[in-house]
């Protein structure tokens, strides 16, 4: 437990600190799925679309937004590994910010992590199965929609393996 809390101190003190001088050669390439575990202490492992089953028996999973809670995007033509997003704040019913990698490129550069970007449910039942969220480079909620599966919840084992608490991510907020 004391790993955990560590770590997570750690992701939560670079997170929020928004000091982030290292030179671009110098900053880590983020996956969504690594950042995800780091951030939030889920210890689920393979690509991202694979998260809602790999959750099963571990972590409560449901389709309303909690603060901490990871969304589980669906894979699609293009998004062939899914997607997770860490909820950072809960706005509304229908809007929340989130934290995540490797989404927007950041000064043309992918495998950047975005603090505290707007994601919204745009489904007709309002459960969170479809999403747009915010893309950098037009300034605004992409054109897409996104499918997913809802939520895990950190309500299961958490330890951040010592790995992640070596190497914090750079995070770029919006």
């Amino acid at each position: 437990m004391r790993k955990l809390s560590t770590a997570v101190l750690v992701a939560a003190t670079i997170a929020s600190s928004g000091f982030f001088s290292a030179p671009v050669s110098a900053e880590p390439y983020w996956q969504c799925v690594t950042f995800a575990r780091f951030f939030s202490g889920v210890q689920i492992f393979g690509d991202a679309w694979t998260w809602w089953q790999g959750a099963t028996g571990k972590y409560k999973r449901g389709g309303a937004p909690e603060e901490g809670a990871i969304l589980v995007f669906k894979k699609t033509p293009r998004m062939t590994r899914g997607h997770v997003a860490v909820v950072s704040d809960v706005v509304t019913d229908r809007i929340v910010q989130i934290t995540h990698a490797n989404w927007s490129p950041i000064n043309g550069r992918r495998g950047q992590v975005e603090k505290d970007v707007t994601m919204i449910d745009v489904s007709e039942q309002g459960d969170w199965s479809e999403v747009k969220v915010w893309y950098g480079p037009i300034e605004d909620l992409g054109g897409k929609v996104y499918p997913t599966y809802g939520f895990i919840y950190k309500s299961g084992p958490l330890d951040v393996p010592s790995t992640y608490a070596a190497a914090g991510p750079t995070v770029v907020s919006r």
